[in-house]
Parts: C-alpha cells; sequence; structure tokens
C-alpha cells in the first residue's frame, strides 16, 4: 500500500511543479511580453505625457481637477478620490442616509459653482470603480458657463470643444456618449488668447 502511495506521489509532484512554472511564470511572461509588443500604450497605463515627457494622467483612470478653470470630474468614492489603490464603488444603497447626504453635498457644490437646473446625474454622483475618466457631454456642457466667466472665452467655443472632444458609442451602439475630462482639459489649454 505504501509503495502505490508513493508510486502515485512522485507524478502528482512533478506535474504541479510543472504546471507552477508553466502557468505561474512562463505564461504571465508571455502575455507581458505580448502586451507589450503588440499593446505598449494600454501596457502601460495608457499615459498621456506632456510635451517634454512627462506623465500627467492616464487615460483610461480619472483624476481630479479641482480648479474653477477647468472641466470638473464626476466624483470619486476611491479613497481620498480617485486613489488607484482603493478603487470601488460606495457599495452604498439607494435609500443609504450616507449617500444621500454626500450626493446633497455635491449638489451644493454643484450650485455654489454657479450651475442652475437639473444636473446631470454624473457631476453628483460617483462611478462604480470611483476612477471613471469620463464624463456625459451633458454633464460637461453644464460647466460651460463657469469656465466661459473664468477664462474669458465664448461659450459657443467650449460647447465646440466639447463636441469635437465627444467620443460617440462604439458601432454606433455600444456604450454611450461620453468625453475624456483629461483630453477635454489639455484641448482647453491649448485655446489660443485665453486668460492664463
Amino acid at each position: 500500500m505504501t509503495k502505490d502511495f508513493l508510486s502515485s506521489l512522485r507524478p502528482a509532484i512533478v506535474m504541479t511543479i510543472l504546471f507552477a512554472i508553466l502557468l505561474g511564470l512562463f505564461y504571465p511572461l508571455a502575455m507581458t511580453g505580448m502586451g507589450q509588443i503588440i499593446f505598449p500604450s494600454q501596457a502601460n497605463g495608457s499615459l498621456v505625457r506632456d510635451s517634454r515627457g512627462v506623465a500627467i494622467g492616464s487615460a483610461i483612470a480619472g483624476q481630479a481637477f479641482t480648479s474653477e478653470r477647468y472641466f470638473q470630474t464626476r466624483p470619486s468614492a476611491a479613497g481620498d478620490g480617485y486613489d488607484g489603490l482603493a478603487s470601488s464603488g460606495s457599495n452604498l444603497g439607494p435609500t443609504a442616509r450616507a449617500l444621500s447626504e454626500r450626493v446633497k453635498a455635491d449638489v451644493e457644490h454643484r450650485r455654489a459653482e454657479g450651475l442652475s437646473g437639473p444636473l446631470p446625474a454624473d457631476l453628483v454622483t460617483a462611478s462604480g470603480s470611483g476612477l471613471d475618466p469620463d464624463l456625459s457631454p451633458e454633464a460637461a456642457m453644464a460647466q460651460i458657463a463657469r469656465i466661459a466667466r473664468v477664462r474669458g472665452i465664448g461659450a459657443r467655443q467650449l460647447r465646440d470643444l466639447i463636441v469635437r472632444n465627444t467620443e460617440r458609442p462604439v458601432f454606433g451602439i455600444l456604450g454611450e456618449p461620453h468625453v475624456n475630462v483629461l483630453a477635454l482639459n489639455r484641448q482647453l489649454d491649448m485655446l489660443p488668447g485665453l486668460r492664463r
């Protein structure tokens, strides 16, 4: 009996070690290498760089824009805000008092910025990951009056900028129209004749 057990144990150990090396080392290295060759930007976080080559953000992870001079992103429930290590939603249900209070505070904040009328939901609610880099075109349009006043630029020029930066649904049906806030703010800084 002991002999049968030992003869069965040896192949099991050899296969475990073999598959641990194959799937724990070679497969991840092969996938990482293929990612670096086929999709180098995406494999390295879709980093956005300035004219000097310095990384200023990511096209796929949101960041806070707090200055009145910029389009601001939706609130983040990830840690202290846009913390990739704490990426998650708040998990608060629609009847949670904490969620209601946070949304009311965000609405008051947006009203203090001068936004009036119905507010687009993505200006006062966090995304599921807390790292959403995009806004709806309506949420970007709602901020035009503030940016026009602060920067001394016409509302029409800002509307045109938003329209040019709006990404349409994939194949016309997958997803919703959205605007990447980092890309929009970079384009905003490039507009000629702005007060800096």
